[in-house]
């Protein structure tokens, strides 16, 4: 789980990346780190990212807790991965727009790819 973990930061900073340089091409430059840090809190912009980073902060918690995670968590926090990163171009919120920064972004592609891999990876390790 601590393999999904980090490639899904990673992912997310790609994300991130992706969205502040798209942000800035559109709206204009972010002055500072602590003003874009209240965009990516606040912006309505940057509020299709929530459900990523709220599903590393769940990992995390359970990563951190005293016990080590149930399989039964593992498998929730993996099955909710696959179905967030499954990007769609007819759909809404994340899933369309996961869809636009994968056509846009070869980092984001890239981290995509990652994620995808680790993910078939757990998903085999649950099996064994």
């Amino acid at each position: 789980m601590e393999k999904v973990r980090r490639s899904l930061l990673a992912l997310h900073k790609a994300l991130v990346d992706s969205e502040r340089i798209t942000y800035e091409a559109t709206i204009g430059p972010i002055p500072s780190a602590n003003q874009f840090l209240q965009l990516l809190i606040r912006d309505p912009w940057f509020a299709w990212l929530q459900p990523l980073s709220q599903l590393v902060v769940s990992i995390d918690e359970a990563l951190d807790g005293k016990e080590p995670p149930t399989s039964a968590m593992v498998e929730s926090a993996l099955k909710q991965a696959r179905l967030l990163l499954t990007p769609s171009e007819e759909g809404e919120g994340f899933a369309r727009h996961y869809f636009d920064a994968l056509q846009r972004d070869p980092n984001v592609v890239m981290e995509h790819g990652e994620v995808v891999k680790m993910l078939g990876k757990a998903k085999q390790g649950m099996k064994d």
